[in-house]
């Protein structure tokens, strides 16, 4: 609530510095290979948006599993990394830790460097590079940035995991901004996806944790960063990234999320103080289990509470629902829709939001009583010719 309250969520940055005097910016992308034309269609875009704004001095990374011929003439800034089926490292991490390890390892960015972490699906904007061109040009103090993924303007494939997304919006522009901004420290949450790390930074954290920072080795990543003294800062402007196509991959995205940061939050090789602040707000998620069937209960079994305590649990109840409604509000904001177009919008909230408070609900019951340490990718891949006209 104090990040709604003190920073505005429609600041757009322009840009601050020549594009042309920065240091090397590796922006690197982690695949498994499985959707070659996706990731071919999204670094094309990507260089596009990297020449329109003048950017010279980048560089693209493709971290994968499976060769990918489809990027052998895809640009001469394009460089494939295939990682061997024999590595393993030092720790045995596992998926995405164990291919950014690899990379740390065997692909090293001068440490005066940058890189600039993206998923497969996710596509650069003028405003997120003049975000990364300010952060890399005019903020010597800080290692690590991090902004703003919306998921309703690089195509919308189910309506209501987009609407149902509009959550981890409106936790990004209250939550995440407030911490970096003011604490410089990503105290609850952090993202793997659009974010910017100081190469020495990242040769001196690595991302080799073993099987607990397996699933969620952007949250360990930061704890170890914390620990060991860097600072982060928000990075103004958005990218954009796609919601799960299906209900049933929404579920399993959520089931993967909380999985993997329980494994961190009780991991004991890291500091308690720097897990508490995690802790609290994965179990408060996971809470969400007995606050739905309260909402069942109440009404035949009623209980007096003191007024405290019923204001306060009034008033998480209703910054809940409206991280959901800022962050559609926010997300559609791109589209500059007209007022019966924001209208259409916000009933269809409304009508969707008990399903996928359901969805989420059954994803932590899942995530705790189901096999533990497994990396579930959804769907990603549609036709692009159709998603990239519209951005």
């Amino acid at each position: 609530m104090i990040g709604f309250t003190f920073f505005n969520i429609f600041e757009e940055p322009y840009l601050q510095c020549s594009s042309q005097l920065t240091p090397m910016i590796c922006i690197r992308v982690v695949t498994r290979g499985n959707y070659p034309l996706l990731v071919r269609d999204n670094i094309k875009h990507n260089i596009t948006v990297c020449d329109s704004v003048g950017l010279t001095n980048f560089s693209f990374e493709v971290i994968t599993n499976k060769y990918l011929s489809l990027l052998d003439n895809c640009d001469s800034r394009v460089k494939q990394v295939v990682i061997p089926q024999n590595y393993c490292t030092k720790n045995g991490s596992l998926f995405k830790a164990r291919a950014l390890q690899y990379a740390v390892e065997h692909h090293v960015v001068d440490e005066n460097g940058w890189i600039v972490h993206l998923d497969e699906e996710t596509l650069l904007t003028k405003n997120s590079l003049y975000g990364i061109l300010n952060f890399v040009n005019n903020k010597n103090d800080y290692s690590i940035g991090q902004g703003l993924i919306i998921y309703a303007s690089s195509g919308i494939v189910n309506q209501m995991t987009t609407l149902g997304d509009s959550a981890r919006v409106g936790a990004d522009l209250g939550l995440l901004r407030c911490c970096l901004k003011l604490f410089h420290l990503p105290l609850f949450v952090f993202k793997g996806s659009y974010i910017i790390c100081k190469a020495a930074c990242e040769q001196a954290i690595t991302f080799d944790n073993g099987a607990n920072g397996s699933i969620s080795e952007d949250m360990y990543f930061a704890i170890k960063a914390m620990e060991a003294g860097y600072k982060f800062d928000w990075i103004e402007g958005e990218m954009l990234e796609r919601s799960p196509f299906t209900l049933y991959d929404f579920i399993q995205q959520r089931k993967r999320w909380i999985q993997g940061l329980l494994l961190i939050v009780h991991d004991g090789t890291l500091p308690i103080m720097r897990r508490l602040c995690l802790g609290i707000s994965v179990y408060s998620s996971v809470s969400i289990v007995f606050n739905v069937m309260n909402i069942f209960i109440v009404p035949f079994y009623p209980v007096d509470l003191p007024l405290l305590i019923d204001f306060l649990i009034s008033f998480i109840g209703v910054v809940t629902v409206y991280l959901y409604f800022i962050g559609m509000v926010r997300s559609f904001h791109s589209h500059q829709l007209n007022y019966f177009g924001f209208i259409i919008k916000i009933l269809c909230l409304c009508i969707y939001l008990p399903v996928i408070v359901i969805c989420e609900t059954i994803a932590v019951i899942w995530a705790i009583i189901g096999k533990k340490n497994t990396f579930y990718v959804v769907q990603k891949q549609i036709n692009m010719s159709n998603v990239l006209s519209k951005v």
